[in-house]
């Protein structure tokens, strides 16, 4: 995906739910000549100030990639009346972002209308998901499996770091940051479930610490939940 393509898919449906280019800057935190630089094609948003725009929209990272919006709550198999989704997606066929700072993400197969969003995040090395090292929270529940490299996670009080086959789950609400301090790229396929019940008006559920391969680490009071997405 061209940042003309997400620009203008962004654009569409700020302009379908009637939303200001002020009024969407103001509710994410960034300049609205920011959301204009993206919206034109002139600039990617950093990891956090995308998933900011996704959950303030109320879209999917499905409809966003693909265009394909879904249709009310997930469910474990296609919508009423829709043909099935095909079980198997091509390499070919991932689409693809990429944002600001060296952070890359692949679209792997999911359906809009099914409960996760699976893809495929590589992170160049200095690479982070927010460009001032702010912490992030958004919707829904996230859980990763690291393939190469080394990222360093920083969830709340708590840092991480993991290599090649650690894992990690939290409910995305906890501010957190992703980076990579090494010096070589780092890949690992991670899954967001979560988001689409939160568009819908379903409460997220609580959710338990990071898991490390070996050992069960704990995290510090949730007492920065007050902060912002950037």
């Amino acid at each position: 995906m061209t940042s003309e393509d997400l620009g203008s898919r962004l654009r569409e449906i700020r302009t379908r739910k009637g939303l200001t280019l002020r009024s969407v800057a103001q509710a994410v935190g960034v300049s609205a000549s920011l959301i204009s630089q993206v919206e034109t094609g002139k600039t990617q948003p950093s990891v956090s100030t995308l998933y900011a725009l996704v959950t303030h929209l109320g879209v999917s990272f499905d409809e966003l990639m693909t265009g394909a919006a879904a249709t009310g709550p997930a469910r474990p198999g296609p919508v009423d009346g829709a043909a099935p989704q095909h079980p198997v997606q091509r390499s070919s066929e991932n689409a693809v972002l990429e944002m600001e700072n060296g952070v890359r993400w692949e679209r792997l197969a999911s359906s809009p209308a099914g409960p996760a969003e699976a893809v495929l995040v590589s992170y160049e090395p200095g690479a982070s998901s927010s460009l001032d090292r702010r912490l992030m929270r958004h919707a829904g529940f996230e859980f990763a499996y690291i393939i190469e490299g080394e990222i360093t996670l920083r969830l709340e009080f708590e840092t991480y770091v993991l290599g090649p086959g650690d894992s990690l789950q939290f409910d995305s609400t906890r501010p957190h940051l992703y980076e990579n301090r090494g010096t070589s790229p780092a890949r690992g396929v991670w899954f967001v479930t979560g988001r689409r019940e939160h568009r819908d008006g379903a409460p997220a559920a609580p959710d338990e610490p990071v898991q490390r391969r070996g050992a069960r680490l704990s995290s510090a009071v949730d007492v920065l939940r007050a902060i912002d997405e950037s």
